[in-house]
């Protein structure tokens, strides 16, 4: 199962986007903004990264754990609204607005239910959006 975080905004505060699932839209995504000269937090390197279902000892669930991110540790996808919500992360929602993602709760669950029953190995890439 392939999953894809295509980033489309960028905002002094967050970078916004959609993930989407072997092609299919699932959801919106919301991570730290992209400038690296502010500091961490910021937006992970772009790139393909395996994704392990493992327990959050923060979020006391299972969670998509994003694998071998060059200058990170404990990356997730994991639910949240806001920038100040990851440190690094993908915060997942059903809605957006710049710097927010809504019903994140419900759209966590959703995903989760979609991994775990795929039962197969899972990656992430995270990329660019191609401009139209």
């Amino acid at each position: 199962m392939q999953l894809t975080v295509s980033r489309q905004t960028y905002t002094p505060r967050s970078t916004c986007g959609t993930l989407s699932i072997d092609g299919e839209f699932q959801c919106f995504t919301l991570e730290p903004h992209a400038d690296q000269s502010q500091g961490k937090p910021f937006s992970i390197p772009e790139g393909t990264y395996q994704v392990t279902l493992e327990f959050s000892p923060k979020f006391k669930c299972d969670t998509p754990h994003v694998q071998h991110v060059p200058g990170f540790e404990a990356i997730e996808i994991h639910y949240g609204n806001f920038p100040k919500d990851t440190e690094g992360c993908c915060l997942v929602g059903t809605t957006h607005a710049p710097d927010f993602v809504g019903n994140s709760r419900a759209a966590f669950a959703e995903l989760m239910a979609k991994l775990k029953a795929a039962g197969t190995p899972l990656s992430v890439t995270y990329e660019k959006a191609a401009v139209p």
